[in-house]
């Protein structure tokens, strides 16, 4: 049984955001941020743990979780930067130390980039997106866009008879899952339908990538402003490519990279012993250079 946080509420661009707390709020603050169609309950088990540390907050990103849905269905990744920012303004306890997995890496990432004397310490769980690639054409992307929206506007949640159907689905998705925490995710990820049936909490619409495409310059760019120590982790089985393979990881001034083994995309769910043992490490060290 995991223990419940306090959920409280605060705002961002008119929508009403969702965030969890864990633990005493005279310790240090301590920041964890989701990914792409999660929530801020995937990080239960890694709250409980740091709890006695740090005051943990774990935010539902906008169309996530108990958040509120963006109207017209737009999501971007300056979006959910404005959501976090938004949020350590209404905590205002900086400097955070940070912690994000997947699309929460990535926003993760450019706060820190954008705010270098807000973040103390950052932890980036895939998030530094896909191997980088031939940009397609920006006429090509917008007919794309377009298209898909289109498709996005007739479509309607799967919805599954019961939390063993949804828990199912939630196994598909990450083999690596042990059936306490499919279950658990699953409990606080979905919703009932009036008919009894059950969906995801997440907006249908956050699948759909802005088509004004990540510029990896850009990217560069922000990244290259983050004055705190970085720990960039990646599981083995995962898509995400080697940051220092394909030239990323040269944006940061002070980092360490880290594959853990037996592990897929979500490295924090894969392999949680052996993830706690290398956040725990990076929290209590100096430099991320120093460790490698």
């Amino acid at each position: 049984m995991h223990e419940e946080p306090a959920s409280r509420y605060y705002t961002s661009q008119r929508l009403k955001l969702h965030y969890a707390v864990w633990g005493d709020e005279s310790r240090p603050p301590l920041l964890l941020i989701h990914g792409n169609r999660d929530h801020a309950r995937t990080w239960d088990d890694v709250a409980v743990r740091l709890k006695d540390d740090y005051c943990v907050y774990a935010v539902d990103l906008r169309g996530h979780g108990d958040s509120d849905w963006a109207v017209g269905g737009q999501y971007s990744l300056p979006e959910f930067v404005l959501d976090v920012a938004m949020l350590g303004e209404e905590l205002d306890r900086y400097p955070l130390t940070v912690i994000g997995h997947s699309l929460g890496g990535a926003v993760a990432l450019e706060y820190a980039g954008v705010f270098p004397d807000r973040v103390q310490r950052l932890v980036a769980v895939e998030g530094l997106g896909p191997p980088v690639r031939e940009p397609t054409p920006a006429s090509a992307r917008m007919r794309q866009w377009i298209e898909h929206m289109r498709e996005f506007d007739r479509r309607r949640p799967r919805r599954y008879a019961s939390i063993e159907a949804a828990e199912q689905r939630m196994r598909e998705e990450n083999p690596h899952l042990t059936t306490e925490m499919a279950h658990h995710l699953t409990v606080h990820g979905s919703r009932a339908n009036d008919d009894g049936t059950l969906s995801w909490k997440f907006d249908n619409y956050v699948r759909l990538h802005s088509p004004y495409e990540f510029n990896m310059a850009e990217a560069r760019e922000i990244w290259n402003q983050i004055r705190c120590p970085v720990l960039l982790i990646r599981g083995s089985e995962s898509w995400a490519s080697d940051p220092e393979a394909d030239g990323k990881a040269s944006a940061f001034h002070d980092y360490r990279a880290v594959v853990v083994q037996d592990a897929g995309h979500w490295v924090h769910h894969d392999q949680l012993d052996t993830f706690m043992g290398l956040v725990r490490d990076f929290l209590a060290s100096g430099s991320a250079a120093q460790e490698r």
